[in-house]
């Protein structure tokens, strides 16, 4: 048989180059077999069917979270034939398919990081009370982003929204959501808060919240998180990690901004409640006022009248001990030279006296010494 002999290098890389231009891309979809994990980096598994089976290989990043034999998968890759290792698969993009393996999944995922506190209550964060700025991560296309916008406005109004236009549904979205989740966090002025959200729909369409990729993203952002994820019967794995979870679009718009006719009637009845509180102080002070000024009006009263009694009884002391009282009685003062004398001591016959009476002053000579 004629034909072009190959060297094993030549025909593995001849044959790559026929695959990337005629299957760039795959996707299989088969229930999963021998997986395993090399050096916590490395994947391996086969996809197979009654009939066949097929290698896969790729890294842990492309997982959406733990996996096991039997459950039912699609991946997208690339099929390549590698020069030692033989024809394998390379892993693009991997997602549980069916409502049995979506579970199983999200189960598996659940235990792991409940183990490590992912959702442990004491992590959660308030979101603000009145939002400036909130970062939005939906399709721009979708009644969530409509039903999210019309509430948001009916509330409050004046809030910017920074969307981040993403597939919720999809291979693609794990990675798109994620990137957006990223950018949020690594702007140099935050958002108040980031709401992930979009509508129900199938085990299928909501998968990518159950993606460990973006669990684990919510749970690392630097903004307080609500995540509002289908209807009340579907509760995603991103909403625990979630700071705040919400049933629906609509109630995540209604979390995120306070009611503009609450928040007033609130101001009015502190307005009022303030204005009763002034009230009472001012009443209570003026009352303090006049208390204190009767107080000191009838210290100053009682500190008067003491004041007048004693100066009452200290006149009439000295009215006792007033000179002029003993002369008007019939006493007389005897002085000589100018000095009072009270003795007969000293005296001899010829000195002057000066004699003073309570209308004057006599003068006398001593007759007799």
């Amino acid at each position: 048989m004629d034909g072009v002999i190959l060297s094993p290098s030549d025909f593995v890389a001849l044959l790559n180059q026929a695959l990337e231009l005629t299957y760039p891309l795959v996707i299989i979809e088969g229930e999963l077999s021998n997986f395993r994990i090399s050096k916590h980096k490395w994947v391996y598994f086969d996809l197979q069917d009654d009939a066949s089976s097929v290698k896969f290989f790729g890294t842990v990043f492309s997982l959406p979270g733990p996996l096991q034999d039997g459950m039912v998968v699609q991946v997208v890759g690339a099929p390549r034939m590698h020069p030692r290792f033989g024809f394998s698969v390379n892993i693009h993009s991997l997602s549980p398919q069916g409502e049995g393996s979506i579970k199983k999944a999200a189960d598996l995922l659940r235990a792991k990081l409940e183990g490590e506190g992912l959702f442990a209550p004491e992590r959660k964060r308030p979101l603000p009370a009145f939002p400036l700025v909130i970062g939005l991560v939906t399709a721009s296309n979708s009644a969530a982003y409509k039903d999210f916008i019309k509430i948001l406005d009916e509330r409050w109004g004046g809030v910017e929204v920074a969307l981040a236009d993403v597939y919720v549904q999809g291979s693609q979205a794990p990675v798109q959501i994620v990137k957006a989740l990223e950018y949020f966090s690594r702007q140099s002025e935050l958002a108040d808060v980031v709401v992930l959200t979009r509508g129900g729909g199938s085990a299928e369409d909501l998968a990518p919240f159950n993606d460990e990729r973006v669990v684990r993203a919510v749970a690392a952002s630097r903004i307080p998180t609500l995540v509002a994820i289908g209807h009340e019967v579907d509760i995603s794995l991103a909403e625990l990690a979630a700071d705040v979870r919400a049933s629906t679009p609509t109630n995540a718009a209604q979390l995120a901004v306070p009611s503009r006719s609450q928040a007033e009637a609130g101001l009015e009845a502190a307005r009022l409640s303030l204005g009763d509180s002034l009230k009472r102080n001012l009443q209570t002070a003026a009352g303090q006022v006049k208390n204190g000024r009767d107080h000191l009006t009838s210290q100053v009263i009682l500190h008067l009248r003491n004041s007048d009694n004693e100066l009452r009884a200290a006149r009439k002391l000295v009215s006792l001990f007033d000179p002029r009282a003993a002369l008007r009685r019939g006493y007389a003062i005897v002085s000589r030279g100018g000095y009072h004398i009270s003795s007969v001591k000293g005296l001899k016959a010829g000195d002057r006296l000066g004699v003073q009476l309570a209308d004057g002053t006599i003068g006398a000579k001593v007759t007799d010494g």
